[in-house]
């Protein structure tokens, strides 16, 4: 189902979109329209996704073990040197 609908748009934002259409990309200004919200979404959807991804990774850190400041650049200078032995360094 469609629905129509009334908006405005700056002077740039018609220009890029009629550009569009006359260059044969999409078949009309409501197509461009409709496809930028399509993405829209999709990029929203996206960044929810990753959002509670990291929502749950900072839950499951909670509960893990708590590594001390000088335990953690322990571990970053044997990082640093894991890779300079495999960069030649």
């Amino acid at each position: 189902m469609t629905v129509k609908s009334s908006i405005s748009l700056t002077d740039e934002q018609h220009a890029f979109a009629k550009t569009l259409v006359e260059a044969g990309r999409y078949a009309s200004l409501s197509a461009v329209l409709q496809r930028g919200i399509d993405l829209l979404q999709q990029r929203t959807d996206a960044e929810e996704l990753e959002t509670m991804a990291l929502r749950e990774l900072l839950s499951r850190r909670r509960k893990g073990e708590f590594v001390s400041g000088e335990r953690m650049d322990e571990r970053l200078v044997g990082l640093i040197a894991d890779k300079r032995r495999v960069h030649g360094f």
